[in-house]
């Protein structure tokens, strides 16, 4: 099987993650960070059976004041160097800056210090300051500028609103430095809102099950399973590399590490096959990103959902099955397309038979089954992933052969890597506090919403125009931020902002807060920042604004379906939130649409298809995704529309071909 080093694998996540890259620490300091680690895993893991009687925003307290100074000493204030890079004196006083005044309101009493809340001493004054910019600090050595722009333009709107017009929406009589402060320190929308207990719990604890899954040998078995299962056949190199990142995605999280390491075992395999360079970058740039949007594990945002709509992670995975599926089935189309178009020739994979691979490693499914189906019945979401990340952990034993030492090892390796990966995240979403607790403060999302709704008003007074038009803005705005800041990051911002514009307009909060999230996570391959396709096409040595578009053609199916969501009540039958049949029908409709879609983009139906079937295809495609009986019928006469002129078109081409 093909594979490439993992440095390089490594060198390439460095340079093109979304999360900015750690330090190469000495084995000294490495050791302290990997104590660090574990201490933090155990107290992850202790939360979850015995959490403090205080209550969790004492655990918040506790997880921000422990983890924010490994953020310091884990990542470096400028770009990276070569060999090892340890903290220096600065990185050493933020980190015990960060300790002093996380912990602060543990001093002289928790209840003391809430007690005081919108009465802050100055003393907490300066404390919550300080942890302000220790937060922004970390999030721009994490993930960049941008956020922390962000941020700081929040503050200073909450500030300086009373200096703006006031004939502006937007202004308001402005909020005191020390209260603005109080929101995010002493306060359950700040700096210790939803976002971080989402970090906290969910997150962190799935980062360590990937961990210890990974190092169970799932990922090998993974790519292994895929390779095998399609063996000798034209489509069979293209499917791999889908199958796989799909699989791989449950141990990686990351749509631009998946696709760095689905495009380290498979773009060997895609070349021999004769893919074009840009075509094998956009389709592991596409199933990289797939692996977010799939269950059991979805992406980070994921888990916010189900806090802000104050439902089972469970029922979110459900609300994502048929997404998952109509995305899955649009890159299957463009890989049957392609293998064709290109003339892809089959690969011989030397590798066991599937039933082999499945008898030997099989087990590594159990784990994921244990996720869904404990909370299939209501376990609560913390214990189903800690009894699945101990079922994965057993299975690594057997990995080990027995070796009980080496075992213990890499499980404590397992759970201090789980909670440094959870660092750029976990910044993120302190940071993020200072968003939503600022927009509550001054009221700006719902102006901003109201703003939204207004200039689709202005265009037309037709509520299903106005709705129409909302949604395509909302779905730009989404996506043009997701360009700068991480997809947990615009998933908050644009749920406190856009959200409420929706909601407004009719739209369930269900299928509002899917269609933000799916734009969000799909900001990682739009053009021109699409991180994932950039890395893709380092890998491949493609041009990069081709592979981004590329990319952009594999996935198109995914930015037109959130959509139906929300465009009508139809919609909610593709996030299973009505009856059994009506899901069946509007899925069967979805999937000709993601069909009609597939043609236009790919230009191939029985043949290569020309402009007038493309044509065609495009307004087909548009009508069956609005799910309403006449535009159904509308589209369903589109489609085949271009498939009689298809035919007709090769008739002539196969008699004029014959008379010659």
């Amino acid at each position: 099987m093909p594979t490439k080093p993992q440095v390089e694998v490594d060198e390439l996540l460095a340079e093109y993650d979304e999360e900015r890259p750690s330090r190469a620490l000495s084995r000294r300091w490495e050791l302290g960070v990997w104590v660090a680690g574990l201490a933090i895993a155990l107290l992850v893991l202790k939360q979850v059976f015995w959490p403090f009687s205080k209550g969790g925003q004492y655990y918040l307290v506790i997880f921000l004041a422990v983890t924010l100074p490994l953020v310091f000493l884990c990542y470096r204030p400028r770009g990276r160097r070569g060999g090892a890079d340890d903290p220096g004196v600065v990185d050493w006083l933020a980190a015990a800056c960060a300790f002093v005044v996380g912990a602060y309101p543990l001093f002289g009493g928790f209840d003391a210090f809430l007690d005081r809340q919108g009465q802050l001493t100055t003393l907490d004054v300066i404390a919550g300051s300080l942890l302000l910019v220790l937060i922004l600090e970390a999030c721009r050595r994490t993930t960049g500028w941008v956020l922390p722009i962000v941020c700081v333009g929040f503050i200073a709107y909450a500030y300086y609103g009373g200096f703006l017009p006031p004939s502006w929406t937007i202004s308001h009589a402005g909020v005191d430095f020390s209260q603005i402060i109080n929101g995010f320190y002493n306060d359950a929308t700040g700096f210790y809102g939803t976002p971080l207990d989402v970090a906290a719990t969910y997150i962190v604890l799935f980062t360590i099950y990937g961990s210890v899954l990974n190092a169970s040998g799932a990922g090998t078995f993974f790519v292994d399973i895929s390779f095998s299962a399609f063996r000798k056949s034209r489509t069979a190199p293209g499917r791999t590399a889908a199958t796989a990142g799909f699989l791989l995605g449950t141990v990686s999280g990351s749509g631009t590490a998946t696709t760095v390491s689905l495009g380290a075992v498979t773009w060997p395999m895609l070349k021999k096959a004769g893919y074009p360079k840009e075509n094998a970058g956009g389709l592991l740039a596409a199933s990289g990103i797939g692996a977010i949007l799939s269950p059991p594990t979805l992406g980070a945002a994921a888990f916010i959902i189900a806090e802000y709509l104050e439902t089972s992670y469970l029922q979110v995975l459900i609300w994502a099955i048929l997404p998952t599926l109509l995305y899955y089935l649009g890159i299957a189309l463009a890989v049957e397309i392609d293998a064709r178009k290109f003339g892809a020739k089959p690969v011989e994979i030397d590798s066991p038979s599937p039933w082999a691979l499945l008898k030997r490693g099989g087990y590594h499914f159990l784990s994921l089954a244990v996720i869904v189906v404990f909370l299939a019945l209501d376990i609560p979401v913390f214990s189903a992933v800690v009894y699945a990340t101990g079922v994965a952990a057993l299975f690594a034993l057997i990995a080990k052969r027995g070796d009980v030492r080496a075992w213990l090892r890499a499980m404590a390796d397992s759970l201090s890597l789980g909670v440094r990966s959870a660092l750029p995240v976990i910044a993120v979403c302190a940071a993020a506090g200072v968003i939503t607790s600022t927009i509550t403060k001054t009221g700006l999302g719902q102006v901003l919403a109201s703003a939204l709704v207004d200039l689709a008003a202005a265009i037309s007074s037709n509520p299903t125009v106005v709705l129409f038009v909302t949604v395509v803005l909302a779905a730009f705005a989404v996506s043009l931020l997701g360009l700068a800041v991480p997809v947990t990051a615009s998933f908050i911002i644009s749920w406190v902002v856009i959200g409420p514009a929706l909601v407004e307009l009719g739209v369930a909060r269900e299928e509002a807060a899917m269609f933000i999230f799916y734009y969000a996570v799909l900001s990682e391959v739009t053009p021109p920042t699409a991180l994932a396709a950039v890395a893709a096409a380092a890998i491949t040595g493609g041009d990069v604004m081709k592979t981004m578009w590329r990319t952009w053609k594999y996935t198109l199916p995914a930015f037109l379906v959130p959509l139906a969501f929300v465009l009508t009540d139809n919609g909610a039958g593709l996030l299973l939130r009505s009856s059994f049949l009506d899901g069946v029908w509007v899925f069967a409709v979805s999937a000709l649409g993601v069909a009609a879609l597939a043609v236009l983009t790919g230009g191939w139906l029985f043949g290569p298809a020309r402009w007038p079937e493309r044509v065609l295809c495009a307004p087909a495609a548009v009508a069956l995704l609005y799910l309403q009986p006449v535009t159904i019928a509308v589209g369903v006469g589109f489609l085949l529309a271009a498939v009689a002129v298809h035919v007709v078109l090769r008739r002539k081409e196969q008699h004029a071909q014959l008379d010659a």
